[in-house]
């Protein structure tokens, strides 16, 4: 169980990430996207204030506050225009593996790297062939002498040009496997997707061919899957607050504009065809949010936690496509321009609705884990 950070403290942290984050804004997100340059300014900045070790753990350069505390983060510089997806990632998905599992040597080779934000982990499971099913994941690691060779591809892999190394899931006979592969290693070579999102980050396909690591490089040898498992509840968790980030920046533009705007001699956020959408878009944010924080308690209480967990994914998907779309519409021609930093996010937010795992798939998980009812995958 970690500890609990009090509502004064999550605030705390939420105004510093906002007030460094509005420092760069969306026009630097846009500038980023534009370079492809991974928004590494910002991200050092946000190590510097200690906001990506919010869920390390203190004996390795962290703050041991948890996920509640990381997903404060991620909503507040989502809030703030520049929703780094990577924030789910390195901190969350891979930080989680490593503390949890990891030898003593992994832990102090990576966490307090990831935590000041000088070292970056990518996490590599999607397979072309394999998609949501994990039982079809072909990568294969196989023992040779006093380490491991590692043979496949994986698809849609983040920050392949920006990472120190990935964690890499492969199957070893009937078990899967999570290995650090150092992005330099022979024999790995990647390749970019060409996606329609404005993103600073860049998706690649990583060909694995003949790859060599140590022994060292596996993590949790003896744990099995729990390691893989360790990282997913996070990574939807903090996924949800990115989200929730995003639906907030967007209202607030939205509402700003529907009462500055006048067309016919009154705002037009006055009328109920602009202001009954933006509303319905603000309950959803409510109740999002609301899910958002229990799921992150129950993980950090150390509780399985996945049905809220996909509960929290899904419902952060649909608030935030209802909010930026409501924020859009209520902008008319101007939601389309650059200059007003909403169309912008309209492929990110499209895109959590199908990753880390799409809308389908984490209601099958609630029917059958919450309703009990028959299993379909």
């Amino acid at each position: 169980m970690r500890p609990t950070p009090s509502a004064a403290e999550l605030d705390e942290l939420r105004e510093t990430v906002l007030r460094i984050c509005r420092e760069y804004g969306h026009e630097y997100y846009v500038r980023a996207s534009d370079t492809g340059d991974n928004a590494r300014e910002l991200w050092r900045a946000l190590g510097g204030i200690g906001a990506l070790g919010a869920g390390v753990s203190a004996e390795h350069g962290g703050a041991g506050a948890g996920v509640e505390a990381l997903a404060a983060v991620a909503e507040s510089i989502a809030e703030a225009g520049v929703p780094l997806m990577l924030i789910a990632l390195s901190p969350a998905v891979c930080a989680t593996m490593i503390d949890g599992f990891g030898s003593p040597a992994q832990k102090a080779a990576w966490l307090p790297g990831l935590a000041d934000g000088s070292r970056v982990l990518g996490f590599a499971i999607t397979e072309p062939d394999a998609g949501s099913n994990t039982h079809n994941i072909r990568m294969r690691a196989r023992r040779d002498g006093g380490g491991w060779v590692l043979s496949g591809q994986k698809y849609y892999v983040s920050h392949v040009d920006n990472a120190d190394a990935l964690l890499t899931v492969a199957r070893v006979e009937d078990e899967l496997k999570v290995f650090l592969v150092p992005t330099d290693a022979d024999g790995l070579t990647a390749s970019p997707i060409e996606v329609e999102i404005l993103s600073p980050e860049r998706q690649y396909s990583v060909f694995y061919d003949d790859v060599r690591v140590d022994d060292s490089a596996l993590v949790g040898p003896d744990a099995g899957m729990a390691v893989l498992y360790a990282g997913l509840n996070p990574e939807r968790i903090v996924s949800a607050a990115l989200l929730n980030g995003i639906a907030r920046y967007a209202l607030d533009i939205a509402v700003a504009y529907a009462r500055e705007r006048t067309v016919w001699d009154v705002p037009i956020g006055a009328h109920q065809a602009v202001s009954h959408p933006l509303a319905r878009a603000e309950t959803a944010l409510t109740a999002s949010r609301l899910l958002t924080a229990s799921a992150a308690r129950a993980f950090d209480r150390g509780e399985p936690g996945g049905v809220e967990a996909a509960m929290a994914k899904y419902t952060a998907s649909e608030a935030a496509s209802a909010a930026l779309d409501a924020a859009m519409q209520t902008l008319g021609g101007n939601g389309m321009s650059r200059e007003y930093g909403l169309a912008t996010l309209h492929g990110l937010v499209r895109l959590f609705r199908i990753a880390p795992v799409s809308s389908e798939m984490l209601l099958n998980h609630i029917a059958h884990k919450r309703l009990s009812l028959p299993r379909s995958y």
